[in-house]
C-alpha cells in the first residue's frame, strides 16, 4: 500500500486530498472500499481536479465503481477526469453528478469489491447527501458519512434543518459502527456522535430562539449570525449565514 494511503477499516482505505482549508480541515478523505481478495475497488469522493490524488487513486487498484456523498465540489470536482482515468461509472443521488451511472436510490444495496454497500439518504447537509453502510465493515460494521458527521467539529446546514435532524436520528439507530468521515479523523462509535451532534443542533437553535427574542421576530440572518455565532472567523462566516438561515426557517416552521 502507498504510505499516503491508509487503512481505516477492514474493507476501507483512505487518501487525503490536498486541499486543506477552513471548510474542508485537513482536506477531503477519498475512500476506497475493497475486501482483501476482491479484483477491484469501488471509490468514494474522489475529490478535487487534482491529477496528483486523482492519479493516486487510480494506481490503488482496479476501480469499479465510484460513488459520490453530495455535490459540493471539493467532492465531485475530480469526478469527470477520475472517470476517464479509470473508465468507471460514476454514481451520486443527483443525476447532474453520475458519470455513466445511474442516481442512487436510498436503501439501495451494492454489490461491488467483495462486499455489500447499502446506500442512506441522508439530507440536510445538503439535500443530496448520502451515507453509505457497510454492514460488514468489522463487529459493528461501519458508515462513510461524507459532510454529514465530520471528524472533527459539527458541519454546515446547507439544507433542510428538519431533514437534517431526521438524517441523525436515522443513522443514529445503526449503533456504535465506525464513522468514516469526508473530512477529519475516523471515529468510533456512530451513536454516540449523532447523539453529540443532536445536543449541538438543539443548543443551537435554543441560541437562536434567544436572539429572536432579543432582535424581533423579523430578524434578519445576518443579525442572527453576528450574535449567535459572534467568534466565528470572516473565511466561514457564509457557512455560519447558511446554517442560521436552515435555523430560522425551520423555527419559523415550527411557530
Amino acid at each position: 500500500m502507498p504510505a499516503d494511503i491508509k487503512r481505516t477499516s477492514p474493507l476501507t482505505r483512505s487518501l487525503l486530498a490536498p486541499n486543506a482549508g477552513p471548510m474542508t480541515l485537513d482536506g477531503t478523505n477519498s475512500y476506497l472500499i475493497g475486501a482483501a481478495d476482491a479484483p477491484a475497488l469501488v471509490v468514494v469522493d474522489p475529490g478535487p481536479l487534482h491529477e496528483g490524488h486523482l492519479a493516486a487513486l487510480a494506481a490503488a487498484g482496479r476501480v469499479e465503481l465510484v460513488l459520490i456523498t453530495h455535490r459540493h465540489a471539493d467532492h465531485t470536482a475530480g469526478s469527470v477526469r477520475f472517470a476517464e482515468l479509470t473508465g468507471a461509472p460514476v454514481r451520486a443521488f443527483d443525476a447532474a453528478h453520475c458519470v455513466n451511472g445511474d442516481p442512487l436510490v436510498d436503501g439501495e444495496l451494492i454489490a461491488a469489491a467483495g462486499t455489500s454497500i447499502r446506500v442512506i439518504a441522508a439530507p440536510g447537509h445538503t439535500d443530496d447527501s448520502v451515507c453509505l453502510h457497510l454492514p460488514g465493515d468489522g463487529e459493528a460494521g461501519s458508515v462513510l458519512t461524507g459532510d454529514t458527521i465530520l471528524g472533527r467539529g459539527t458541519t454546515i446546514i446547507d439544507g433542510d434543518l428538519a431533514d437534517y435532524l431526521a438524517s441523525l436520528e436515522a443513522l443514529r439507530a445503526l449503533g456504535p459502527a465506525t464513522v468514516l468521515p469526508a473530512h477529519g479523523p475516523v471515529l468510533p462509535d456512530l451513536a454516540a456522535s449523532c447523539t453529540a451532534y443532536l445536543a449541538h443542533r438543539h443548543e443551537r437553535l435554543d441560541q437562536v430562539r434567544a436572539a429572536l427574542a432579543r432582535l424581533g421576530s423579523a430578524a434578519t440572518v445576518a443579525q442572527v449570525t453576528d450574535l449567535v455565532y459572534a467568534q466565528t472567523d470572516a473565511a466561514v462566516r457564509f457557512a455560519a449565514e447558511a446554517s442560521v438561515r436552515a435555523q430560522l426557517a425551520y423555527l419559523r416552521a415550527e411557530a
